[in-house]
């Protein structure tokens, strides 16, 4: 008999775990969230911290006034297939929303008629082509929980897919809306001319480089600096990560990705009338709000051309490593991730 290895072990332990057919779990349908129609989202995945911390505030029974009375009626727990960090959490992620009255159902399928909404929320960006697609054909507006995928590609081939069923979807990280990021976007510090954000940088062998923790970093850079990045060039080692980014009207952005010493979020924004230090971390409830707000009224608060050039930025910086540190541009990234996404069936 062939052994089982340690990730299929982890796999098998967890859906079983789970129960996933919620066998002896004692939960009647009366016990369920009484989430009302038009207010029901669903998550998939439940191996990412994010799900539990998304199902307390909007669950709990004082939910502001800003979340609108949506709640967390259901969600389907698979996750990760082979990440063993994510695999092991799912059975006591699955336990912690189901005391908060959350319906745990045995597939994608099942879970779309329960829900108005979906929050995907897997932590394997390998996995979120594949599992969007029948949430857009069953014409659900979605939130994609970062990494929007694991490659430019597919992140492409869900936008296209999303034009194709005509239904709005979008993807953040939270530290877009890091404290004093709202300074920056008034305008307080005049038109911005440079930027350097910080975050760490945490490496997933499956994932590209920065895909797995370093987005968030990078988030922070493209809310302050916007669109326009022509090229990038990357320097890194064990520890650190240092990605310049030169923009169209000659700014210039830098990510640091941190992997030793003291890990941290933030940055400085310099513009023509002041310099602006961002930080602390603000939660997740600041892009909580703009799910909500998302899904009331199907205005993306993230626009795709955004989101596509934040992942062309990392693909590009994981080039420009492997080529030494060259400068790498942008638009050729994007035009090869166009070529694979093209052929990709949505």
């Amino acid at each position: 008999m062939r052994k089982t290895g340690r990730r299929e072990f982890l796999l098998t332990t967890a859906l079983s775990g789970i129960g996933l057919g919620l066998a002896g779990a004692g939960m009647k349908n009366s016990q369920l969230y009484p989430a009302d129609s038009g207010k029901r989202i669903g998550i998939i995945g439940l191996d990412t911290s994010h799900s539990v911390a998304f199902t307390k505030t909007l669950n709990s029974a004082d939910a502001g006034a800003e979340f609108g009375g949506f709640k967390i009626a259901a969600a389907y727990p698979k996750g990760s297939n082979d990440i063993a960090s994510s695999v092991e959490r799912i059975p006591g992620y699955t336990a912690e929303v189901q005391k908060m009255g959350v319906e745990i159902v045995n597939s994608i399928e099942e879970l779309l008629p329960k829900v108005d909404f979906v929050l995907l929320e897997t932590n394997d960006g390998r996995l979120h082509l594949e599992q969007a697609l029948p949430v857009l054909k069953a014409g659900k507006r979605m939130f994609i929980d970062k990494p929007m995928t694991a490659s430019l590609a597919d992140a492409i081939a869900i936008f296209d897919a999303a034009k194709k069923y005509n239904v709005p979807v979008f993807s953040s990280s939270s530290l877009r809306y890091i404290t004093g990021m709202d300074e920056v976007l008034s305008g307080k510090i005049g038109k911005v001319t440079g930027a350097e954000a910080y975050s760490p940088a945490k490496l997933e062998k499956t994932h590209p480089d920065l895909f797995w923790y370093g987005i968030h970093g990078v988030e922070t850079l493209f809310t302050t600096m916007g669109t326009g990045c022509k090229s990038v060039t990357r320097v890194s080692n064990d520890d650190t990560d240092l990605v310049v980014g030169i923009w169209n009207d000659a700014g210039i952005g830098t990510f640091r990705g941190i992997r030793s010493g003291k890990a941290d979020y933030g940055g400085t924004v310099y513009g023509e009338n002041g310099i602006k230090i961002l930080g602390p971390y603000a939660g997740y409830n600041p892009l909580l709000i703009h799910i909500i707000q998302f899904f009331k009224t199907g205005v993306v608060p993230v626009k795709e051309e955004e989101t596509l050039e934040i992942l062309a930025f990392m693909e590009a910086a994981d080039i420009s490593k492997a080529q030494g540190g060259k400068s790498v541009e942008l638009t050729k990234v994007m035009e090869k991730a166009r070529a694979k996404a093209a052929k990709l069936t949505i």
